[in-house]
């Protein structure tokens, strides 16, 4: 895994069973860090749509039904990594995001979609969405205001 070598502010592991639950419960943790990072709104509205896609399909392409992810959050970036997928996943999860007259969600959104292979030779997907941070991050700006 070749994450970005910014600074981490925040990260989360989150596993979910495929169900009615699993694009509220991936949405809510990926704006929760996406928002410590700065994130601007119209790029938390890609955040959120990129989590609602791959809560749509990722459990079709796990070999156990669950949808796993890391999220992290960065000055400028957040990230999701996603699987454990089983082999042709990764392509599955990407072609699986497309929609009719709007054409595919993760490419179109994602700055980045990499597929990196895991030591068990499960793959994954890193998806990564940029943005302008402009100023401090939110836990340096708080930390500034207690003295």
């Amino acid at each position: 895994m070749t994450l970005d070598p910014e600074p981490i502010f925040n990260q989360a592991w989150v596993a979910v069973a495929n169900g009615p639950l699993s694009a509220p419960v991936l949405g809510r943790v990926v704006g929760m860090l996406a928002a410590r990072a700065d994130c601007p709104i119209d790029r938390l509205d890609d955040a959120l749509l990129v989590a609602d896609a791959v809560a749509a399909k990722a459990a079709t392409f796990s070999d156990d039904g669950r949808i796993e992810a890391q999220i992290v959050a960065r000055l400028g970036s957040v990230e999701l990594q996603i699987g454990p997928l089983r082999a042709g996943g990764v392509n599955g999860l990407i072609e699986s995001a497309a929609l009719p007259a709007v054409g595919n969600v993760l490419e179109r959104v994602a700055d980045e979609l990499e597929p990196q292979e895991g030591a068990d030779g499960s793959e994954y997907l890193l998806i990564r969405l940029d943005f302008d941070a402009q100023r401090p991050p939110t836990i340096d700006r708080m930390e500034s205001d207690v003295t």
